[in-house]
């Protein structure tokens, strides 16, 4: 007997985060985050492994930096049957990442690697929600292993190209009957793509960058915990006992991850100001039916997420002594359409604020960015528990360090 909805999945692989663009983590540097992440067509510190390669041919010598994103978001929902509540967590959470890179003077060949976290995050609902049986807790967490090489073939135009080594596990605790009751799913796998990058410089004023990050899928394979207490079901004959379930079985489902292209133009009108804006497109396209598989039967869960873009622009403006100060705004679109909307990924429009200051000296550099982002209020109308007006508020922090050996 098939005793799990078919909301299921989405829970067990996509927990919300604070962007739209489904489960998506565009936040890998503090310098490029104050920026709006608008960083592409810049990509002139180690973190250009993630958001343009072709960008470490600018850097000379051996290059190392760390940082971490911090985030504590809200969704804020009023379902049509009267409730009220929020999805408040508790702490912040932290997504870190690592970028070093190296190129001997001179020489147009540069090496790089990255370990960064690009998808995941988690949400947490109340337990005594009307709708825990659709979505209740989850958390998803994904480690990219990232190595690259870049050519400078010109003087004014680099290429690159990498390879990404995902591993990723899957998290799941939702309601069956009534509070207590719990069904759990835990599987992990890994994933394998690549990305690639162009930066073409043809005047000192303006620079062009592209990334692509191609599409990979993740198999997670584990297993499933189904609990419930035995209750009494009335029937016209009398009582009916219906026994308690403890139930253990393997469980996997493939989940697809999409590819991203990500284009950019900065103008760099002077030594201290670079101005730059970026279209970053998510092919979620792909996302259409996944099959939860295990021994008690299949379950096909329909996604048919859409493609959407992330706007991005921000400035940098230099100041004495290695200092700097950047602001960006970025417009994600929503990837969920109403008809799939599940209260596990609340997506929708997001407007993201950000500022933040840093300073590069000879051989040590730092950056810390603070971000806001909120979506406005989306209204879902289904004809299921998960009805009502959903809104979504975001803080996060970034820091990085740097040091160039």
């Amino acid at each position: 007997m098939k005793l799990l909805p078919s909301t299921l999945l989405a829970l067990t692989l996509a927990p919300a985060v604070s962007w739209g663009l489904g489960i998506r983590i565009p936040d890998q540097n503090a310098e490029a985050v104050a920026r709006g992440n608008a960083f592409v067509a810049t990509a002139d510190n180690p973190s250009a492994i993630f958001y343009n390669p072709a960008g470490i041919t600018q850097l000379d010598g051996s290059h190392f930096q760390a940082g971490v994103y911090a985030i504590g978001f809200e969704t804020r929902v009023n379902l049509d049957n009267g409730e009220s509540f929020s999805t408040t967590n508790d702490a912040f959470q932290f997504v870190p990442q690592t970028f070093s890179t190296w190129k001997p003077a001179g020489q147009p060949v540069a090496l790089g690697f990255g370990v960064y976290s690009p998808f995941g995050l988690a949400l947490d609902y109340p337990d005594d929600t009307s709708f825990r049986n659709i979505a209740h807790k989850g958390r998803i967490t994904m480690l990219t292993f990232n190595p690259v090489m870049a050519l400078q073939i010109s003087r004014t135009f680099s290429a690159a190209i990498g390879a990404m080594v995902s591993y990723g596990k899957a998290e799941l605790e939702r309601g069956v009957r009534a509070p207590g009751d719990k069904f759990r799913f835990e599987g992990d796998g890994v994933g394998y793509g690549f990305n690639a990058g162009l930066l073409w410089k043809p005047h000192r004023m303006h620079n062009f960058g592209a990334n692509y990050r191609a599409p990979f899928s993740i198999d997670f394979d584990g297993g499933s915990h189904l609990e419930f207490d035995g209750f009494t079901v009335p029937t016209p004959r009398g009582p009916f006992p219906v026994p308690g379930v403890n139930q253990h079985e393997d469980a996997s489902a493939k989940f697809q991850f999409p590819q991203t292209i990500t284009l950019g133009y900065a103008f760099t009108p002077t030594e201290d100001w670079n101005f730059e804006f970026n279209l970053d497109w998510s092919d979620w396209d792909n996302l259409n039916t996944v099959t939860l598989k295990q021994g008690s039967g299949d379950v096909l869960l329909p996604f048919n997420w859409r493609s959407s873009f992330i706007y991005e622009f921000g400035v940098t403006k230099k100041f004495r002594h290695g200092l700097r100060a950047s602001a960006g705004y970025l417009f994600s679109e929503n990837s969920v359409p109403n008809e799939s909307f599940n209260p596990s990924i609340p997506d929708s429009d997001r407007h993201v604020f950000s500022v933040g200051v840093g300073q590069r000296l000879s051989r040590f550099s730092w950056d810390v960015a603070y971000q806001y982002s909120y979506g406005p209020s989306r209204n879902i109308s289904q004809d299921t528990a998960a009805d009502g007006n959903y809104r979504f508020e975001s803080h996060g922090v970034s820091f990085s360090v740097g040091y160039q050996f």
